[in-house]
């Protein structure tokens, strides 16, 4: 395999390049990139909302792996940010699309990142990749999104769609940030807790994106998540006990609402989403068991997926 990563310095980009054998990444600042990535790494700069990206880099590449975004979770929804949130995707990604129409040989295969926010609030419903869209901020983008990546599909390239839940890692995502609350013992549940996760650990994004790539029967949309969703109280408690802490505490609806406004309601959607597709094309999950997924996370990072070729 000979992979191109955008998104490569984010935390699912980073554990990825470790199973990869010299990716070339895109990067908006590419010289810091190959400074953070080391040499094995070649590195092109690329604003993926103001041009193309640069066909150069896709020499001798066979699959590129599509992660790039704004992060979502940092800060509050202000009108500004929520265009950079849409257009760090929408265009991003078209812009992405273009360039590979511009290739003699596209590669075989683009996986690229979407979201469970896809789907929208569902309750209590369980959900898999049959599941129609919501209505939401983010499901609205997920599609726009999605609509851009399939693009792709016009020059010969298999397309899936990599549907992300709550990535458990150490050291990035909603994880790292929760962990020192919860080591204080002052962390809990949010509201009721009665909302659903669909979460994963972050071996098992990495094989998933792997597993997308080299399964040429996998094609569309690909729910990024273990096969047993939680509520968020199952969470709270379960990760209480991973770090042996109490965890007494409800944290109310409309004080989260008071101090992240329209981004509160994301972290309230409730996503019971299983991984169909995953499972159908035969990936075997190394962690389904969230007590097991939690304990081992804080202990420290843990990917050991095997490099690719």
């Amino acid at each position: 395999m000979k992979a191109l990563v955008t998104g490569a310095t984010g935390l699912v980009g980073r554990e990825l390049l470790k199973a990869l054998q010299a990716p070339v990444v895109l990067s908006r600042a590419a010289g810091e990139a190959k400074a953070k990535l080391g040499p094995s790494v070649s590195a092109w700069q690329w604003q993926p909302e103001a041009e193309l990206a640069p066909t150069e880099a896709f020499a001798g590449v066979d699959t590129v792996f599509h992660l790039a975004g704004e992060p979502v979770a940092e800060g509050r929804w202000t009108p500004a940010k929520k265009q950079r949130i849409r257009a760090s995707r929408v265009l991003g990604t078209h812009n992405l699309v273009a360039a590979l129409a511009q290739l003699p040989t596209p590669p075989r295969v683009l996986v690229a990142a979407s979201g469970v926010d896809y789907y929208g609030d569902t309750g209590d419903a369980l959900v898999d990749e049959r599941t129609g869209p919501g209505t939401s901020f983010l499901s609205e983008v997920c599609q726009a999104w999605e609509a851009e990546v399939k693009a792709a599909e016009r020059y010969g390239v298999r397309v899936v769609l990599a549907r992300f839940g709550m990535v458990l890692a150490p050291q990035g995502g909603a994880l790292a940030r929760m962990l020192p609350i919860f080591r204080l013992g002052v962390g809990g549940k949010l509201g009721s807790g009665s909302h659903w996760l669909g979460w994963v650990h972050i071996e098992d994004v990495v094989g998933l994106l792997l597993h997308a790539a080299h399964h040429d029967t996998l094609s569309g949309p690909m729910n990024v998540v273990s096969p047993e969703p939680v509520t968020n109280a199952e969470f709270t408690g379960q990760l209480g006990r991973a770090l042996g802490r109490p965890t007494p505490l409800s944290v109310p609806r409309f004080a989260l609402r008071a101090a992240y406004g329209e981004l509160s309601d994301a972290l309230f959607a409730s996503h019971r989403v299983v991984p169909r597709a995953a499972r159908e094309s035969g990936y075997e999950f190394a962690y389904t068991e969230l007590q097991r997924a939690l304990e081992d996370t804080v202990r420290g990072p843990s990917v050991t997926a095997a490099p690719e070729s």
